[in-house]
């Protein structure tokens, strides 16, 4: 139980009885008549990371750059304290994603500090680094982690104040309808000069964070490799097996 817990963080009522159902799935057509933690954890990874895309196959020179690129997320997940704790990494494609790092959370947290966004961003980084060093450029892969990475860095400037140069204000103000349930747009209450500040602090956390995970892959090139190559070749790492890469 401990485990689903740790692994369904943050999901709602519905998406829980989804991953039931889900399982329940999985069980008859194993022809069980228990649900057991192997259901489960596919259920789980079905519902939170999308559908196993089994057709959606990826040539050599493809799968060779996906497992580089999660492997730069992965080593980052676990050398830097504030991120989660790796519980598996992977190429197979699951939902859009060509490969996955999938974190859990070791406890229930209601606060996020700078460094904690830092290291997330900086986590995020890892694969769009992981292909620059490797190859020498990076590809469509890094889309997604780009434009997470860029809303968190942004976030911390304009809601949180966290940016040591603009003050602890927030900058645009949020018009909703709350019976619609969805924002509507933002109101700009800043001016243009305030406006580029804004764009610099949050290219100056972008940059950081680049900086520091591009640093931290250098000096482990060859664990990079060995990961990555153990993706190709498994397409899957478990956390236990994982952690063991790093003794």
């Amino acid at each position: 139980m401990e485990k689903i817990a740790r692994s369904t963080a943050g999901l709602s009522g519905a998406d829980l009885r989804n991953v039931t159902n889900e399982a329940a799935i999985l069980a008859a057509r194993g022809g069980e008549k228990k649900i057991n933690q192997m259901e489960l954890n596919s259920a789980i990874e079905k519902v939170i990371l999308g559908p196993e895309r089994k057709s959606h196959l990826l040539s050599v020179s493809e799968k060779e750059i996906s497992a580089y690129h999660e492997a730069g997320h992965a080593i980052l997940g676990k050398i830097l304290p504030e991120c989660d704790e790796v519980h598996k990494v992977s190429v197979v494609s699951r939902g859009m994603a060509l490969g996955y790092t999938w974190s859990l959370p070791t406890e229930d947290r209601k606060l996020y500090s700078r460094s904690k966004f830092e290291a997330e961003i900086t986590q995020l980084l890892g694969g769009f680094v992981a292909e620059k060093l490797t190859f020498g450029q990076v590809t469509t892969g890094a889309q997604n982690d780009l434009k997470r990475a860029t809303k968190i860095a942004r976030d911390m400037v304009m809601v949180y104040g966290m940016s040591d140069t603009l003050g602890p204000v927030v900058l645009g103000d949020k018009e909703d309808t709350i019976f619609l349930g969805k924002d509507l747009g933002e109101q700009r209450n800043y001016s243009e000069n305030k406006a580029s500040q804004i764009d610099a602090e949050v290219s100056k956390i972008i940059t950081e964070a680049q900086k520091n995970a591009q640093n931290l892959l250098k000096s482990r090139k060859s664990l990079l490799k060995a990961i990555a190559q153990k993706l190709v070749k498994e397409e899957t790492i478990e956390g236990p097996d994982f952690d063991k890469m790093f003794k």
